[in-house]
């Protein structure tokens, strides 16, 4: 497969539904993906076309605050590790250009973000997750 630009609705299901096939798959993710999603991968997927489609292509289909369902993960700097190792692996196969190290760089910057709040959390659990 020719790799090429993220350009369109169906580019970012491309990337979704191949990095979270792998992610569903994974050693250290899959249990927890699929321990928390169960058979909710549908409606799953569909949330993350809009969350994606929002923050790549500038069209505005996502509402929500994407923290709050990950607050209470049981995951570490490791899982964010792998998270990103394969979501830029998925990138690299399938797009090229200024969009796809758009996505790199955005899923980077939110696995910290994300690693960070949860470890803020996790030590001040008296705090409100926002």
């Amino acid at each position: 497969m020719e790799r090429k630009e993220i350009a369109t609705l169906d580019d970012i299901k491309i990337l979704v539904d191949h990095f979270y096939e792998k992610a569903k798959t994974d050693l250290l993710l899959g249990p927890i993906f699929n321990g928390v999603i169960k058979d909710r991968w549908p409606e799953h997927l569909e949330k993350l076309y809009r969350f994606w489609q929002t923050v790549l292509l500038e069209e505005h289909t996502y509402h929500g605050s994407p923290f709050v369902p990950h607050a209470q993960l049981p995951v570490s700097k490791e899982h964010f590790d792998r998270w990103i190792q394969l979501f830029k692996q998925t990138v690299d196969e399938y797009f090229t250009g200024a969009k796809a190290a758009d996505a790199k760089w955005r899923a980077e910057k939110m696995a910290e973000m994300f690693h960070y709040k949860i470890e803020f959390y996790k030590n001040n659990p008296s705090k409100p997750v926002l």
